[in-house]
């Protein structure tokens, strides 16, 4: 099985949320990839998205294409990527079964704390997000890939109804 190629770094998430340095990468990376295949797939569109992952891949990402990715996608991956982890962030799945890791110096986070933090990211993430599709309103001409899906391809998401309460 290939590598999965990932929109984002390790240095990526740790310079742009707060998310602690020292959080051991295989705690956060596979949320990375879910943020990608489930909530980023669905603003590019299948074939940019594939676009950009054969070219980060092959190492041939070139202009507009590494200002696209650079500037619009990866703090939408960031954040996204926060949003998944969040939910899993305390706890081990291990031999011994399902535990929640403690502290001597910290305390628990009450849940309502987290659905909090959440919530925050997902608003960083739909704010860039709304950007995004904003930018590619306008300069869709720059990436023909973005409408070129066909079939069972993802189509992009060309609204901003990210399901909020309307009143």
């Amino acid at each position: 099985m290939a590598q999965e190629v990932l929109f984002i770094t390790k240095d990526d998430i740790v310079r742009y949320t707060a998310l602690n340095g020292n959080v051991d990468v295989d705690k956060y990376l596979q949320f990375i990839q879910y943020a990608q295949d489930s909530d980023v797939q669905v603003l590019l569109g299948t074939k940019l998205y594939e676009r950009l992952k054969t070219d980060i891949r092959n190492n041939t990402l070139a202009e507009p294409y590494l200002s696209l990715l650079n500037d619009k996608i990866k703090p939408i991956v960031v954040h996204y990527s926060m949003v998944q982890f969040l939910a899993y962030a305390p706890y081990t799945i291990g031999n011994k079964g399902i535990y929640k890791g403690t502290s001597e110096v910290g305390q628990v986070v009450p849940a309502d704390e987290v659905a909090m933090l959440i919530e925050k990211c997902r608003s960083l993430a739909e704010h860039y997000s709304q950007r995004f599709i904003d930018f590619m309103c306008f300069n869709n001409n720059l990436f023909p890939e973005y409408n070129a899906n066909t079939n069972d391809d993802v189509y992009p998401t060309t609204n901003n109804d990210f399901g909020g309460w309307v009143i």
